[in-house]
């Protein structure tokens, strides 16, 4: 009885580890298909591993209303653009287009937590977010960046990996003088500034370089919430990034 057992047993884990033999070389077989010959700048050993499909039949297996992009809301605290950003988030998602928001103070709460606001900080929590609303895009998402980003570099840095991949970038300013951002601070941040609370505040105590050739403007203090969403709705479907 117990030679039974036993025999039956090694049976049984020969046929495991036979199994185990056959997933393990379809595995790798798969592993092979996607692997490329681009190694990072940075490290040789990383190297770039391909989907199996590309943007164009990853969007049609979604039945996607729209192409991936990031919109990059850009300007003062207080602008609006979070404001906008939310609103157009909201609005996109009634209409079935994927949509997603990566606002700034909310991303400094988990990813960029450790990050402060240095022009080198600042540098770094842009090109994240850069390569995040990349990702983003490239899976068929609207990414909706509202990030003050004060440096022309920083954003035409974000446009370039955009560029290198070949995915729709769009610079939006949201417009609005200083002394209208100052009077709305819906957060107290300019008051905290000007007590001298807050070190490297934009606008305050630290540049803001305006955007020289944006996609977008939305000049704020001239156009309500509503009409700034409808204007970018109506960039997008003139871009065919939504599919009319």
């Amino acid at each position: 009885m117990l030679a039974r057992l036993i025999t039956s047993t090694r049976a049984q884990a020969r046929a495991l580890s036979s199994k185990s033999t056959k997933v393990v070389e379809s595995t790798q077989k798969g592993h092979k298909d996607v692997t490329t010959n681009i190694s990072a700048a940075h490290n040789q050993n990383v190297i770039w591993s391909d989907a199996l499909l590309t943007k164009d039949e990853r969007q049609k297996l979604l039945n996607a209303k729209n192409k991936g992009a990031t919109l990059w809301f850009t300007g003062l605290s207080g602008c609006g653009k979070s404001t906008i950003a939310a609103a157009l988030e909201y609005k996109l998602l009634q209409m079935g287009v994927n949509a997603y928001r990566l606002d700034g103070d909310n991303i400094r709460f988990g990813l960029n937590a450790g990050l402060g606001f240095s022009a080198e900080d600042r540098e770094e929590n842009l090109r994240r977010i850069a390569e995040v609303s990349a990702l983003f895009a490239d899976a068929g998402v609207i990414a909706l960046t509202s990030f003050i980003s004060p440096y022309r570099k920083s954003r035409d840095r974000a446009r370039e990996i955009h560029k290198k991949r070949d995915l729709p970038f769009y610079e939006v300013f949201a417009q609005v003088p200083l002394e209208v951002a100052e009077a709305r601070d819906p957060k107290g941040l300019y008051k905290k500034a000007r007590a001298g609370q807050i070190k490297n505040f934009t606008g305050i105590s630290d540049p803001y370089e305006e955007p020289l050739n944006p996609d977008i403007t939305l000049p704020t203090h001239q156009l309500s919430v509503d009409e700034s969403c409808e204007k970018l709705i109506g960039e997008l479907k003139k871009a065919g990034i939504i599919k009319s």
